[in-house]
């Protein structure tokens, strides 16, 4: 998948306490998704963008928007992830 196709599927992190623990504690990150995007999709654009390995994608619309959680293979570190796009 390219770059531009990916950045329009992602369209930003998520970070809030609960996502913070999601982070810590499950190996996931959370992003604001475009409406459209499929979790194969979404799995494609993050794995594109971060050159990571994506084990699953868990999706729910809400008012504001459509939210993924992502949860990352083992040996990838969703914290590390985190601070290189310098959220924590």
């Amino acid at each position: 998948m390219d770059r531009d196709r990916a950045l329009r599927i992602v369209k930003m992190p998520i970070v809030t306490e609960k996502t913070y623990l999601m982070m810590e504690k499950e190996n996931k990150l959370a992003f604001l998704v475009d409406r459209g995007a499929t979790k194969g999709d979404i799995k494609s654009a993050v794995e594109a963008l971060f050159g990571v390995k994506v084990v699953k994608v868990n999706v729910m619309n809400t008012a504001e928007g459509k939210k993924a959680y992502v949860k990352l293979s083992p040996e990838y570190r969703a914290t590390d992830i985190a601070s290189k796009l310098g959220l924590i």
